[in-house]
């Protein structure tokens, strides 16, 4: 029989537990990022017009502005929070019978933790390593996070030799990378060899970065690019969508490349067919364009499931700590940052960044360990895992789950796994008595995900309950 653990806490425990979830919570709401303005669009225009009107009674404010009046609703806003219950509410009447449920397949595992106190609240096989699929993105978050800081950018250099007739773009490992931005390295470009008298150069491209085969283990995919680390757009053909499996480039550095000589040209500079080449030894950046900060990143790379930017993000964590940048070099150094995290990797096999290998094996208590750190005041590196959980009706691989007035939508806020015959789910909630739970729930051999999904749904929603 799997493990059934309920643990209560004192009242001590759960007073303090309440404000600090509490301030989790705020840290980890849904309207806290660029990534969330639709949420907040959607949220407001179903919301019901209302409210004190402030206008103010004297057309013409003194010099020196009193300190504004609290609006009429403030006390009661403002009011402090009951305290919590004596005693956290034993989970496993409610969780129970839903892990119960066939949709589950053979083997399910769960574990539920108070992100303020790091405490088990309830467990089932909880440190059994189950094939995470796609959850495991939490952990090349938290590596990245860990290993960088949140305001990492990766940079895509073009270099140039001393006379700048030799130019070579040298690719930092960005995968979000877009014509935009690769126009603007162009006209940069343009612009420094102008300074220097220069209209005519050669064009090579370095993917030395990254060491190891390009192609995932999985073999050709939709669902991933090769792994290099120059390319545009995740490498996907135009007119596919910018989310999700896709059809991708066979050769995602070379068709960069020579996007960026045909941009370098149209600023009157005359380019050669670029060719691949390890930049020179002497050559000196002449342009760079830099990625948006690891946190939103990471951000994206959650919101939907991005596996092209999961790969890129373990190579940098890989760099970071000195490891060679391929699939190996990645996964021991996500090892190695998680360790740092102080939590147990008994039987953690990091096999990749994004999730699609299915030698993976992560633990519900160590997913839901992650996101607990993620939620610690001490941690503020680690916050965009939370910020970045799609949000149950709303937002990247959960927006069109929680729907119908599901109880979960809106709250439930969580990273999805699927694989075939594996489906996951791993994020936070706020319990009904204020606290910030961490959970996560992994299953294995399911017949189908249109099962499984909404048996793991129920799961998370009935902790809001």
């Amino acid at each position: 029989m799997p493990e059934r653990k309920a643990l209560q806490l004192t009242a001590v425990s759960a007073a303090v537990g309440l404000v600090l979830a509490g301030a989790a919570a705020g840290l980890a709401g849904p309207w806290d990022s660029g990534q969330r303005t639709a949420e907040r669009a959607r949220a407001a225009a179903q919301a019901p017009a209302g409210g004190v009107h402030h206008a103010p009674q004297d057309p013409k404010p003194p010099a020196v502005r009193p300190t504004p009046a609290p609006a009429p609703s403030a006390p009661a806003v403002l009011r402090a929070l009951p305290p919590a219950p004596p005693a956290a509410r034993p989970l496993a009447p409610a969780l129970d019978p839903l892990l119960g449920a066939s949709g589950l397949g053979r083997t399910r595992t769960a574990a539920v933790v108070d992100a303020a106190t790091g405490r088990l609240l309830y467990g089932s096989g909880a440190g059994t390593p189950m094939t995470p699929a796609s959850t495991v993105k939490i952990a090349t978050a938290a590596a990245a996070l860990t290993a960088l800081g949140p305001d990492h950018r990766i940079p895509t250099t073009v270099a140039a030799r001393p006379d700048a007739r030799a130019l070579t773009l040298v690719g930092g490992g960005d995968p979000t990378l877009d014509r935009a931005r690769l126009a603007a390295l162009a006209t940069g470009t343009a612009k420094a060899l102008r300074t220097r008298k220069v209209t005519a150069v050669t064009l090579t491209y370095d993917t030395s970065l990254y060491t190891g085969p390009a192609r995932h283990r999985i073999g050709p995919n939709d669902n991933i690019a090769l792994v290099t680390p120059l390319m545009t757009a995740g490498a996907r053909l135009e007119g596919s969508p910018a989310a999700g499996p896709a059809p991708r480039s066979a050769d995602p550095a070379g068709d960069t490349a020579r996007t960026f000589a045909e941009l370098l040209t149209a600023q009157g500079v005359t380019v050669r067919p670029p060719t691949p080449a390890k930049a020179p030894k002497d050559a000196k950046p002449l342009a760079t364009t830099r990625s948006a900060p690891l946190s939103a990143l990471v951000e994206r790379m959650l919101t939907d499931s991005d596996n092209d930017l999961a790969e890129a993000l373990a190579r940098q964590t890989a760099l970071a700590g000195g490891r060679p940048a391929g699939f190996d070099g990645g996964s021991k150094a996500v090892r190695a940052q998680l360790a740092k995290l102080g939590l147990p990797l008994d039987g953690a096999v990091v096999a990749d960044g994004s999730g699609l290998d299915r030698g993976n094996r992560l633990s519900a208590r160590l997913l839901a360990g992650l996101l607990a750190r993620a939620a610690d005041p001490d941690r503020p590196a680690l916050r965009p895992i939370l910020t970045g959980l799609p949000v149950g009706g709303f937002s990247g691989t959960l927006k069109d789950r929680y729907a119908d007035g599901s109880p979960g939508a809106g709250l439930v806020r969580a990273k999805t796994g699927t694989l075939t015959g594996v489906n996951a789910l791993a994020g936070t909630v706020v319990g009904p008595d204020g606290r910030l739970l961490a959970f996560a729930f992994l299953a294995a051999d399911t017949a189908s995900p249109y099962e499984a999904q909404p048996a793991l749904d129920a799961l998370a929603a009935a902790l809001t309950r």
